[in-house]
């Protein structure tokens, strides 16, 4: 199964991938986590996409079909992959599409997580990062036993550039200039299945089962 995932920042993606790839047993490719990883090591492609993240601008749609190209030809791809955080514009989506069809593949589904802005800048604005081990904690949700101080390391917790409320705001907005067209576009293809994406990650999960027959 090929599944792309589509959302605003803080929408669940990035969960609901996880949940589908213990369920359906393909890969889980999210764009950010390799970005993320390029630029804590200071690769070339981090160096491109730093800046780029730090201000909450999209990454240019050549830099990203490059990594994602790399990262489909490997073996554990072969029986299908989770996209989340690809594509992002229409012109990836088609130029994709293109891709896909020199392979002689197919998309089976594209979910569309809705979420009020509201809910998505409280989720993300209360991420917090361990500055040594990585742990992740959320200041409303998931909270460290002491304020600004890692349960796992005791090493000083930081907020992400791109979980500031500023750098949100404007995620947000370039998201529904440029991402949210492709909601139309899977739309015309017959692909595309909106989900609910408050409340509980489990049940979110059901409702994803429910919608692509994976019970």
């Amino acid at each position: 199964m090929r599944l792309v995932l589509l959302g605003p920042p803080g929408s669940g993606k990035g969960t609901q991938s996880l949940f589908l790839h213990e369920k359906i047993k393909v890969p889980s490719i999210s764009t950010g986590d390799i970005f993320r990883e390029a630029c804590r090591n200071k690769t070339l492609l981090g160096m491109k996409v730093a800046e780029f993240m730090a201000s909450g601008q999209l990454v240019p749609d050549d830099v990203v079909l490059e990594i994602i190209e790399d990262r489909l030809s490997q073996r554990d791809c072969q029986q299908g992959y989770i996209l989340d955080g690809f594509p992002r514009t229409e012109v990836q989506a088609k130029v994709f599409d293109k891709k896909l069809k020199n392979r002689r593949e197919f998309l089976d589904y594209v979910l569309n997580f809705e979420v009020d802005d509201a809910d998505l800048v409280v989720r993300l604005s209360g991420r917090r990062q361990c500055s040594r081990c990585g742990a992740g904690y959320h200041a409303s949700f998931a909270p460290p036993s002491t304020e600004g101080v890692c349960d796992r390391c005791g090493a000083k917790l930081f907020q992400r550039e791109d979980d500031k409320e500023e750098t949100i705001r404007r995620r947000l907005k370039i998201y529904k200039e440029q991402t949210k067209p492709l909601i139309q576009y899977y739309k015309q293809k017959g692909i595309l299945k909106n989900i609910k994406g408050q409340g509980e990650a489990k049940e979110v999960f059901d409702l994803i089962s429910k919608e692509i027959g994976i019970y």
